[in-house]
């Protein structure tokens, strides 16, 4: 049994839909179980389910869905049988990363608790998510502009899918047991190629019109405490006309390349239709 968290976030979703179709019995976390609307093969729990590890040997761990309980889904994870843990962690942890940027600190400790456990790991370090764009949708299906700051910040985003991709192969073959996977797509992009790239998936012309720091600072990611955006749009200044680490990871462990972000915009056509 693989238990996974954040199963109805982007990546989870997409790994339990892989792992079902696959035959693996999957016991998905949802914090209403009722209309997570997962695929019929993946039984649904409350992540506080008595019974959530049992007879679980695998464990996908999603900090963002767990959250302050991490330690605790941990200890019990292990007091239930499960050997292995696959966590979605980020790019953000490598050697001369800015300590105290938010993200960092939220994963780095997490890693900490994971490899504290005293069960196996494998830590997945993805860069930007292509499903990021997702933020841009209100103002595509209201126009043809989008507004908003850095429109030269440089990255290579990553399709959902394919991080769903890499930990299936984690979670099911042999020989991840203490890996760290960093996971990008296979090329850079910037914001203003992003929305072009969408609208050419949807058939219009799309512009990217750039907006001053403040005004993003008090809309961009409006469930987002201040302190994480503000973080958020320092790390977005330091991108914009820079080369993005982009790695082969997708492809070595899939064996197939990682998808574009105009394959990842065709994917998600409908989600910016109006």
């Amino acid at each position: 049994m693989i238990v996974v968290t954040g199963a109805t976030g982007n990546v989870g979703r997409a790994l339990v839909e892989r792992l079902v179709v696959e035959g693996q019995p999957v016991r998905a976390v949802s914090r209403d179980p009722k209309r997570a609307a997962l695929p019929p093969g993946a039984e649904v729990n409350h992540l506080e389910s008595d019974g959530l590890f049992e007879g679980a040997s695998k464990l996908f761990l999603h900090v963002q869905a767990t959250g302050d309980r991490t330690d605790s889904v941990l200890d019990r994870a292990r007091a239930g049988g499960v050997r292995h843990v696959v966590m979605l962690s980020s790019g953000i942890i490598q050697e001369g990363a800015d300590e105290t940027h938010p993200i960092h600190i939220r994963h780095a400790r997490a890693e900490q608790l994971v490899r504290d456990s005293g069960m196996e790991w494998t830590f997945l370090r993805p860069n930007a998510f292509s499903a990021n764009a997702f933020q841009w949708a209100p103002q595509i299906r209201q126009g043809d502009a989008v507004h908003g700051p850095f429109a030269g910040a440089v990255s290579a985003p990553i399709h959902e899918d394919d991080i769903a991709a890499v930990a299936e192969r984690s979670l099911l073959d042999a020989g991840h047991e203490g890996a760290v996977h960093r996971l990008t797509g296979p090329a850079a992009t910037t914001n203003a190629e992003q929305v072009a790239a969408i609208g050419q998936a949807l058939g219009r012309e799309l512009t990217y019109v750039e907006t001053p720091v403040e005004e993003a600072e008090a809309t961009l990611f409006p469930h987002m405490p201040r302190q994480m955006v503000r973080a958020l749009l320092k790390s977005f200044a330091a991108m914009v006309g820079t080369d993005p680490e982009i790695t082969s990871t997708v492809e070595k462990l899939t064996g197939r390349p990682a998808r574009t972000f105009a394959e990842w915009a065709e994917d998600h056509r409908a989600d910016f239709a109006g």
